[in-house]
C-alpha cells in the first residue's frame, strides 16, 4: 500500500499534467505596474538568462548560489524538464524548453494585462476603503492604452479618486456609456484628413450632439510595428500590399482595429491579399507588440510606447486624440470633477512626457461638445496644429 502510494506521488511529482497554477498577492512597500506578476520560476530564469551565470542570478535575486541551484533543480523536478545548460567556465544559458516557457509566460502576461491591472487596481482599494470611506469611485470604460493605469494611480494618489477602469474596445466602450453601464468612457480619434468614413460609421451612430460631453485626455502616436529585420520592407502601410508579412489585427470594434480597415481602404488593398497563414486578433496593443516579438507575426498597427517596450521598429502613421466622455448631466458629479482636475494638473503632463509617442493636450480636463471636437460635425471649429480647438476668427 506504501509502495503503491509512493510511486504515485512521484509519479504525480514528475507530471506536468498534475500541475496546478496557483495565485497569490500581498501588501508590500512600492508599486507593480503593467502585466507584472511575481513568480519565483520565471524570476529565476530571467535572472539566469539575464546575468548569464547562477553566481551573478543568485545576486540579482539576493539569495545564495546554493539556494538558488537547489531551487533550479526543485523546479526542473516539478516540471521534469531540464531548465539550464551549464557547465564550469561557460555561460549558464536556459535550455530551449525554458526559452520557450518563458516567452509563453511573458506572452500570455501581456495579453492579461488590461485583467491584471483591473484586478491590481481592485485589491488596492480594498485598503483605501479600510481608510477612508469618502474616497471617490468612477467606473470608466476604457480603450486600452499605457497611459490609463498611470492616470488611475495618479488620482488615487492626487484627488482620493478610485478609477474601476474596464478595457473595452471603442466601440464597445461607448455602447457600455449610453447603456449606464459606467459613467466615463475613454477611445481614441485619429488625426485623419476628411471625414474617415470608416470610423464615422461606427462610432458617430453612438453619439448624440448636445448629450455627450468630451474631455480632453492626452495624445498618442500610432504606426507599424515589427521587428527590426522587417524595417527596410515597410516605409508606408500600403508596402503591406507586397510585403507578405503576416499581419496581426486587433478585435472587431476597437479604435486600432477601425483605424487599420481606414488604412486599408485608403492604401487600395484589401485584407485578404495579406499572407492568409495567420488569422490572429489581439485585445490589446502590448499583446500585439507581444505576438511580433515573439514571431508570432511581424507587423501589426499599434501605439509608439508598446513597440518600445518590446524593442520594436516603429513606423509612425498618425496621431490620434484620446478622449473621455460622459453624458452632459454627469459633468458635475463630483467624482468626474476631480478626474478633470487631475487632468488639468502638472502631474499628469509630466507623466506623459515619460511615455513614448504620448503627448499633453492642449487643454486637458476641459469639457467640450462633441461637434467642436470631432470631425463628422460640421460646426464652424477647425483643428489647430497641435490638435487644440480653435473657433475660426
Amino acid at each position: 500500500m506504501g509502495s503503491t502510494r509512493q510511486r504515485k506521488d512521484e509519479h504525480q511529482a514528475a507530471d506536468p499534467a498534475g500541475i496546478g497554477v496557483h495565485l497569490h498577492y500581498a501588501f508590500e512597500a512600492g508599486e507593480q505596474r503593467g502585466a507584472h506578476l511575481g513568480s519565483p520560476l520565471f524570476d529565476l530564469l530571467r535572472s539566469v538568462r539575464d546575468g548569464g551565470s547562477i553566481q551573478h542570478a543568485a545576486q540579482a535575486l539576493g539569495c545564495s548560489y546554493r539556494f538558488l541551484w537547489g531551487a533550479l533543480k526543485k523546479w526542473e523536478s516539478v516540471l521534469n524538464e531540464p531548465l539550464i545548460v551549464w557547465s564550469r567556465g561557460q555561460r549558464a544559458r536556459l535550455t530551449p524548453f525554458a526559452e520557450r516557457l518563458l516567452w509563453a509566460e511573458r506572452r500570455a502576461r501581456t495579453r492579461m494585462q488590461p485583467h491584471i491591472e483591473a484586478l491590481r487596481a481592485d485589491l488596492a482599494r480594498v485598503l483605501t476603503d479600510a481608510r477612508d470611506e469618502h474616497h471617490q469611485v468612477l467606473t470608466v470604460a476604457a480603450s486600452h492604452g499605457l497611459a490609463l493605469p498611470l492616470l488611475q494611480q495618479l488620482a488615487d494618489t492626487l484627488a482620493a479618486l478610485h478609477l474601476d477602469v474596464h478595457f473595452q474596445g471603442s466601440v464597445d466602450c461607448l455602447r457600455a456609456l449610453n447603456e449606464g453601464q459606467c459613467l466615463v468612457a475613454g477611445f481614441p480619434v485619429p488625426a485623419l484628413p476628411g471625414s474617415a468614413p470608416t470610423l464615422a460609421k461606427a462610432l458617430k451612430p453612438l453619439f448624440t450632439p448636445g448629450q455627450h460631453m468630451l474631455i480632453g485626455c492626452l495624445r498618442r502616436r500610432q504606426g507599424l510595428m515589427m521587428r527590426r529585420e522587417h524595417a527596410g520592407l515597410v516605409r508606408l502601410f500600403g508596402d503591406l500590399a507586397h510585403a507578405q508579412l503576416r499581419f496581426v489585427n486587433r478585435q472587431v470594434g476597437s479604435g486600432t482595429r477601425l483605424l487599420a480597415d481606414h488604412l486599408m481602404h485608403e492604401a487600395g488593398f484589401d485584407p485578404r491579399q495579406l499572407p492568409d497563414d495567420l488569422d490572429l486578433t489581439e485585445e490589446t496593443h502590448v499583446a500585439a507588440a507581444a505576438a511580433i516579438a515573439s514571431g508570432l507575426a511581424d507587423v501589426g498597427v499599434g501605439i509608439e510606447a508598446a513597440a518600445h517596450e518590446f524593442g520594436l521598429h516603429f513606423v509612425p502613421l498618425v496621431e490620434e486624440d484620446y478622449f473621455l466622455v460622459c453624458l452632459k448631466p454627469n459633468l458635475g458629479d463630483p467624482a468626474v470633477q476631480r478626474l478633470c482636475s487631475v487632468l488639468g494638473g502638472p502631474e499628469w503632463r509630466s507623466v506623459l512626457n515619460t511615455l513614448p509617442g504620448y503627448a499633453p493636450v492642449a487643454a486637458p480636463g476641459v469639457a467640450l461638445e462633441v461637434t467642436a471636437a470631432l470631425p463628422w460635425w460640421p460646426a464652424g471649429w477647425a483643428k489647430g496644429a497641435q490638435g487644440s480647438l480653435v473657433r475660426p476668427s
